[in-house]
């Protein structure tokens, strides 16, 4: 399929419904509100296709977007091709989801995260903490910088509380991951979350709810998942 034929398709497949939730759910326009559903049927007869995903991400179009994420072969991305992805990600889903599964899986994901981590933009940012939280999901431990993970859990426990929103909410996210696929980070990260206490982030009306750190961990371990890491976090 080329760029046009799939821009047709999305189009013929917009819900307004669809894209009224997407809306609240800080996903913006242009958007023809396409169920998630449907653009892996276009990614199973796809499967991956590097150029035809830089295609569909330059559209800004935010269905096409997210569906350049599911495409794009990661490890041919450049530095240059991530750092713009990320600076157009102005999209809720796009910067904390399409950007960093992407990231996570190319060589200069890692370092390209703690530049963003740093970026004054909430959406780059919030990219970088997304990222991260990637990035430990995947890795075996001994692939990761777990000194340099310390550093970001003790920045989290002095900066959390005064980070703009979403980078709040990304924040906990990286801790949950951190907590729950790198084992000989689960005490330190449940003791730098009851040090931190709740964790307030703006839903702006929706019904989703920040997920508690100590929680969600307690969830995977209870299963027998703790410390077991993801074959791939696109979905």
């Amino acid at each position: 399929m080329t760029a046009k034929e799939i821009m047709a398709d999305l189009q013929a497949h917009g819900d307004e419904k669809i894209k009224n939730i997407f809306l609240k759910h800080g996903v913006k326009e242009p958007m023809f509100g396409v169920k998630i559903e449907h653009l892996k049927t276009i990614q199973k007869k796809v499967k991956k296709d590097h150029h035809l995903a830089q295609e569909l991400y330059a559209t800004g179009n935010a269905d096409a977007m997210y569906l350049a994420g599911l495409l794009a072969e990661d490890e041919k991305m450049t530095k240059k091709d991530l750092n713009t992805w990320v600076s157009q990600a102005l999209s809720q889903n796009i910067a904390e989801y399409t950007v960093p599964w992407v990231a996570a899986g190319n060589p200069h994901g890692y370092k390209l995260a703690l530049e963003w981590i740093d970026d004054k933009k909430e959406h780059i940012a919030a990219a970088g903490w997304s990222t991260l939280a990637a990035w430990v999901s995947l890795k075996p431990d001994a692939d990761l910088d777990v000194a340099g993970l310390r550093t970001l859990l003790a920045r989290i426990e002095k900066t959390i509380q005064s980070s703009p929103n979403r980078v709040r909410y990304t924040m906990n996210s990286f801790m949950i991951c951190a907590g729950a696929y790198v084992t000989p980070l689960t005490k330190e990260v449940l003791a730098v979350a009851k040090k931190i206490g709740p964790t307030t982030v703006n839903m702006e009306g929706t019904a989703c709810r920040i997920p508690d750190v100590a929680g969600y961990i307690g969830k995977i371990e209870a299963r027998g998942s703790l410390g077991k890491k993801k074959k791939t976090v696109k979905c």
